[in-house]
């Protein structure tokens, strides 16, 4: 088997958001390579929606250690519903995000990590819920997947399946945190690259160490 790169994310994860590019570019140079699965891990689920103002604080210092840390910029508009919780509508919630995912697959497996990346900004930057069907829109007409057959498989229980069977897969894989990235060499087999927010020279190095070992060992 081609080796697999899995990338265990959730569109609600800050540093995801801050590692996105990297993943992107890792992607982009290495796409000929290995293949990309991206993987929601599920980081928000809740029987009962809780609104945005139990996990405002967590949030707001997150993004500042992670604005620190790695110079990404979270956008205003995402920013408010956490300075102004008690104004926000918002109830985070990991599965619609990890939903629209799987269904983005069947149209383009091979932009996983770019889909992902655009979740998060849209989320992220943006400010977009994406608890509302409203906030995937503005993506079906970049990638020009039709409207009516995106939503209709949003609510398609299949896909809410599949979801779930990812949120069980980052526990298969011992994933704790996010992101998460690593290298599947055989059925049994995992490489651990990297455990939450890594530079690209390290990533790649790692990268490249692995598929040198691999290489050797034919």
């Amino acid at each position: 088997m081609n080796p697999v790169i899995f990338y265990c994310y959730d569109a609600y994860c800050n540093w995801c958001y801050a590692f996105s590019p990297i993943m992107e570019r890792i992607a982009a140079a290495y796409s000929n390579q290995v293949q990309f699965e991206v993987l929601s891990g599920g980081m928000i689920l809740t029987e009962t929606p809780k609104p945005i103002s139990v996990m405002a604080d967590y949030f707001l210092n997150n993004c500042k250690a992670v604005t620190e840390a790695t110079g990404a910029v979270f956008g205003e508009d995402f920013l408010w519903h956490l300075k102004n919780p008690e104004l926000s509508d918002w109830f985070p919630n990991s599965e619609k995000p990890a939903i629209a995912l799987c269904v983005f697959k069947e149209y383009y497996p091979h932009k996983q990590v770019a889909f992902a990346a655009d979740l998060q900004y849209a989320l992220q930057f943006e400010g977009r819920d994406l608890d509302d069907n409203e906030a995937y829109r503005h993506l079906l007409e970049k990638y020009a997947i039709p409207v009516d057959e995106f939503y209709n498989l949003l609510k398609d229980p299949s896909y809410k399946e599949k979801a779930y069977d990812e949120f069980d897969s980052c526990k298969q894989l011992q994933v704790k945190g996010y992101p998460q990235v690593l290298l599947q060499v055989n059925e049994l087999k995992f490489i651990l690259l990297a455990s939450g927010y890594t530079e690209y020279e390290v990533l790649q190095q790692r990268l490249e160490a692995a598929l040198h070992d691999l290489t050797a060992a034919k």
